[in-house]
């Protein structure tokens, strides 16, 4: 099984940033893909960002392209979501994924951490 955790939400003035964190643990060997998603009350979940951590490849939404970095810390089992350049728009509850294969869509992912909250004001 896979454990994941989140953590590095908050509520942050708009043009700000904010750092999330996610630290995998259990069977990595299920997590070769770590994905940010999000969800704002009635939306649909939305994959924000990905990476293939066996090679470090990434993918990003275009809603987050160039405000947006995915990274990972392979010593520390922890991939980081960097966020720059935030808008209302992003305000959501943003939770880290594991896939075995590189994806972007939540129902490829099997093992979901609780999230975290972001909110971002103006």
């Amino acid at each position: 099984q896979v454990q994941l955790v989140e953590s590095g939400g908050g509520s942050v003035q708009a043009g700000g940033s904010l750092r999330l964190s996610c630290v995998v643990s259990g069977y990595t060997d299920s997590a070769n893909c770590i994905g940010w998603f999000r969800q704002a009350p009635g939306q649909e979940r939305e994959g924000v960002a990905a990476i293939y951590t066996t090679a470090g490849n990434t993918h990003y939404a275009d809603s987050v392209e160039g405000r947006f970095t995915i990274s990972q810390d392979i010593a520390k089992n922890t991939v980081y979501l960097q966020m720059d350049s935030l808008k209302p728009e992003d305000t959501a509850m943003y939770y880290c994924a594991a896939s075995e294969r590189p994806s972007i869509v939540a129902r490829d992912f099997g093992y979901w951490g609780q999230g975290t909250q972001v909110t971002v004001f103006s």
